[in-house]
């Protein structure tokens, strides 16, 4: 921490599946004081799923924080803290596109929200693409479509892909493999 920043104590709030929240109690070196949310979240992983012809795999899947279907990359939350993401992101390729690659190669690492939460979400590009088969969640219905580049990047730039590991990875693939 900063030594104009401190905490100087946390409250766990309320503690889900996915998150817990706390409230955290701050005092600034101006003797200041103030109350901050955090919320924790144990990491997930994302995969930009390449087929042998370039076509990237997207998902297609309800969101309930938007009401409404997203396309997305494939991703998942970690099975436990300290899961290496790699194995998170193979796992979450074959569960959900039903296709799985002993070719994955890391991208980018993201922190989604820093203002009030420590997501990190690795993510990594998979190549080789072996056919396999679907293992979605009891409350999972995904949908898969496969997308050229330049397609998503359409669909980035006219509002249409608006999450933000989706986002940062399509455009970080682009970037790399100079597509």
């Amino acid at each position: 921490m900063s030594e104009e920043v401190k905490r100087v104590g946390r409250d766990l709030v309320y503690e889900g599946t996915v998150i817990k929240v706390y409230k955290d109690h701050m005092k600034f070196a101006n003797g200041n004081t103030a109350e901050w949310d955090f919320i924790h979240h144990d990491g997930a992983a994302a995969v930009v799923p390449v087929m042998d012809d370039g076509k990237i795999l997207m998902v297609t899947q309800y969101r309930n924080a938007l009401e409404r279907d997203t396309l997305e990359i494939p991703a998942g939350k970690l099975d436990a803290p300290g899961e290496p993401g790699i194995e998170c992101a193979s796992r979450e390729l074959e569960e959900e596109t039903g296709y799985r690659s002993e070719d994955l190669e890391w991208l980018i690492t993201l922190r989604t929200t820093v203002a009030f939460c420590d997501e990190k979400i690795d993510i990594y590009v998979a190549k080789n693409l072996i056919p396999s088969h679907q293992h979605l969640d009891e409350d999972e219905f995904i949908n898969v479509g496969a997308y050229t580049i330049d397609e998503l990047r359409k669909k980035i730039y006219s509002g249409e892909i608006e999450d933000s590991k989706t986002v940062a990875a399509l455009l970080a693939y682009a970037d790399k493999y100079g597509k």
